[in-house]
């Protein structure tokens, strides 16, 4: 069994907090239909409230019917996933995401307490896997990772 040192703890809460702060940004970007899926691989798994997606491809179909997003990140946590060197990462990610215009944006004739353009509380868990095609990281340095899984559920 391999054990983490405090290194190696340190290394993969950089790389979730990179991570988290580039795939939000690049989820909430006018860009995010083509630059999203880079993120994946075609054997990547997402589930977004419970409907399946398969690989990159999969992602850019979900991205292309959804409106524009801002989301706003309240917390995550990041566990190493013992066996590979570099380890795959578990990351949970909380926070609050609105899509569309938020309220300001929604008609006049949009029913009061529709959530359309409201805030809604989000739960995410990611799959980082190391990218076997990237050059090995140096020491101390973030390796490159792709989501190898994904799961979006709103919460309440």
């Amino acid at each position: 069994m391999s054990t983490f040192t405090s290194s190696d703890i340190e290394i993969a809460a950089r790389a979730a907090d990179q991570f988290t702060r580039l795939y939000y940004t690049t989820y909430d970007s006018a860009t995010r239909v083509d630059d999203l899926p880079n993120f994946y691989r075609a054997t990547s798994t997402l589930t977004w409230n419970g409907n399946p997606f398969q690989g990159s491809e999969g992602v850019k179909s979900l991205m292309e019917r959804m409106p524009s997003t801002k989301h706003e990140v309240q917390s995550y946590d990041c566990h190493p996933i013992p066996g590979n060197q570099p380890p795959s990462l578990l990351i949970s990610v909380s926070g609050t995401v609105t899509h569309g215009k938020g309220p300001a944006g929604n008609p006049a004739s949009t029913p009061r307490g529709s959530i359309e353009g409201q805030p809604r509380v989000f739960s995410q868990t990611f799959m980082l896997v190391p990218d076997p095609t990237a050059p090995p990281a140096k020491p101390g340095e973030v390796a490159k990772y792709y989501v190898g899984a994904d799961a979006m559920r709103f919460v309440g």
